[in-house]
């Protein structure tokens, strides 16, 4: 219940939106507990290779404080020493890597092809047999998904996806790309680009990022991953110079943005996947559609809100943007 807008969106996202701190707490907390026993796993397995501990990225939205409700995973870079392996892009296929790895290195030998190449899902698959000798975790599901390997426990409410890495001198990382070779990536780009922008903006925008992510979730909109919508969020208020002190009103100038803004070029951050707005058109139609449906009631909501100082008129109209979850009028 709340009895002006601010108060409304305030008890909307600390209540619906964002994370609970207490799990964030918990979360991080297991996150880190579970980086000290993948670090010991090498003292343990006589064939476990050897990690890079310093290299390891905690990476994701959960890391980027992007997430919201649910918190339903974590993403952890856990980064081999490459024992003097060296990689190789393919002329024929785009950011493919295979990495080849010397006689001398046994246990990384041991998940390689014939032809001396690591193979990223034997990796993987090393990672999940492994995690089965950690006393905490022997009664837990771990499987492999695509690039990662993933724990998940019955006492929390997560999963903790684990991506084996290697760190390139090139000063970039190589990830399993699901079909037993490597690509490049860098989490620390991600991380950098939100900070960055956040700051630019007095921290108003990590708020944004999560209202707005709530807001793309629950509109019958076509799919469309979060990476790619925080990007083209943070690519709008990275463009400007500065932005409004309310969120309602730098909602309203998103979404007027988003209507045409979706059709634009989205080339990743890092520089390694291309363009990633691969939408098709019938995709961007229906989002500009929506995107311009939220526009004009919140149009509608800022006016009942300053012209018409009518605060139950107001929180009614971005009811009917965001779902019941938003407080009523009290």
């Amino acid at each position: 219940m709340a009895l002006t807008v601010d108060s409304a969106f305030l008890e909307f996202n600390r209540d619906i939106v964002n994370l609970d701190s207490e799990k964030t707490k918990k979360a991080r907390s297991s996150r880190d507990w579970l980086i000290k026993q993948l670090n010991a796993l090498p003292s343990k397995l006589d064939d476990f290779p050897t990690l890079y501990e310093a290299r390891h990225i905690k990476f994701g939205s959960f890391a980027r404080n992007t997430k919201i409700r649910p918190l339903d995973d974590i993403d952890l870079l856990l980064v081999f020493n490459a024992s003097s392996g060296t990689h190789n892009e393919s002329f024929f296929e785009n950011n493919t890597h295979t990495i080849n790895i010397p006689e001398d290195s046994k246990n990384l030998r041991k998940l390689c092809n014939d032809d001396g190449t690591l193979n990223s899902i034997k990796v993987v698959n090393k990672i999940v047999s492994s995690l089965n000798k950690i006393e905490h975790y022997k009664n837990a599901e771990i499987h492999r998904r695509q690039e990662a390997a993933t724990l998940s426990l019955s006492s929390y409410e997560w999963n903790f996806d684990i991506v084996p890495s290697f760190y390139a001198t090139d000063d970039f990382y190589l990830i399993p790309d699901g079909n037993g070779k490597w690509k490049k990536t860098d989490p620390r780009i991600d991380q950098l680009n939100v900070t960055l922008v956040n700051q630019k903006h007095n921290g108003k925008v990590l708020q944004l990022i999560r209202t707005l992510k709530y807001w793309q979730k629950r509109q019958n909109m076509p799919t469309i991953s979060s990476y790619l919508f925080e990007i083209i969020v943070l690519t709008y208020f990275n463009s400007k110079d500065t932005i409004e002190n309310y969120i309602d009103l730098n909602m309203r100038d998103f979404w007027g943005y988003l209507e045409d803004g979706i059709y634009n070029s989205f080339p990743d951050p890092k520089g390694f996947q291309g363009e990633l707005n691969t939408l098709d058109y019938e995709t961007q139609n229906k989002i500009s559609s929506i995107a311009k449906q939220s526009y004009n009631k919140a149009c509608d909501a800022i006016r009942f809100e300053v012209n018409d100082k009518d605060m139950k008129k107001s929180i009614n109209k971005w009811k009917e943007i965001f779902g019941n979850s938003f407080p009523d009028y009290k």
